[in-house]
């Protein structure tokens, strides 16, 4: 885990956040700055940089990050109306926070 990341320090309880769903290799909560009535993040616990640091021997999270997504779909109840997954890369994609993590928005009414 990096020292300065705050999504390392989210995973390890030195900022306070309420996990929606938590397993050995993955947490999930909501984004502090929704763009959406349903914006959550899903956010592995070992410290992965950005997309463009993954390797072959990632695959496996990515999959279960996004099968989370659709079981957190499913539980917010965005599944039905329709929902989007987004990995923001580097700065010149919007990514901020350089911990992988995959945005799950939804919920807007028709």
């Amino acid at each position: 885990m990096e020292t300065d990341c705050i999504f390392c320090k989210i995973v390890k309880g030195e900022i306070p956040s309420t996990f929606l769903y938590e397993n050995d290799n993955l947490v999930v909560f909501r984004d502090i700055n929704p763009h959406a009535p349903v914006h959550l993040l899903i956010v592995p616990k070992r410290h992965i940089r950005s997309v463009n640091d993954l390797t072959e021997d990632d695959a496996k999270i990515v999959s279960e990050m996004i099968m989370t997504a659709k079981m957190m779909a499913e539980k917010e109840s965005v599944s039905k109306s329709g929902y989007k997954l987004l990995f923001n890369v580097e700065k010149g994609g919007g990514q901020v926070i350089f911990h992988l993590h995959l945005h799950l928005i939804g919920g807007w009414k028709k």
